[in-house]
């Protein structure tokens, strides 16, 4: 099934978050049910996603990343951040991108921390030999 595009080539939000995805070692962009998943073997990050419950309530300008599990319960007790609908059973929490002010540091070790949750060894190893 050929999903429709979720979402704007041109969105400034995406291009920050697609900065951060891509700048880690073997991370790649793929379409899939319309929304940008950046992974290398499987996905970290996603961007757009829709609330846990309640699938019509969309946020176009959210990302999804896999949190730790000892620090998620802490960033769901925020505001900013919220339970993606299919996902969250696996450990994903998602945070609204919308609002001005969004802490670009926070979004950057979020979606770190999804990777070396996700990444192969290797690429992990790569990671830290460039720190």
């Amino acid at each position: 099934m050929v999903h429709p595009l979720r979402f704007d080539r041109d969105d400034p939000v995406l291009a920050r978050v697609r900065a951060i995805c891509l700048a880690l070692p073997g991370a790649q962009e793929r379409i899939s049910h319309g929304r940008p998943w950046f992974c290398t073997r499987t996905g970290f990050a996603v961007y757009g996603g829709t609330l846990r419950g309640d699938t019509s309530t969309a946020f176009d300008t959210a990302l999804l990343v896999r949190a730790d599990p000892q620090e998620r319960p802490a960033l769901l007790a925020g505001t900013r951040f919220f339970e993606p609908a299919y996902l969250w059973p696996s450990g994903w929490v998602g945070m609204d991108l919308s609002p001005a002010g969004t802490d670009w540091t926070e979004v950057s070790e979020l979606v770190e921390t999804s990777y070396r949750l996700t990444a192969p060894r290797r690429l992990v190893q790569e990671l830290d030999a460039r720190r």
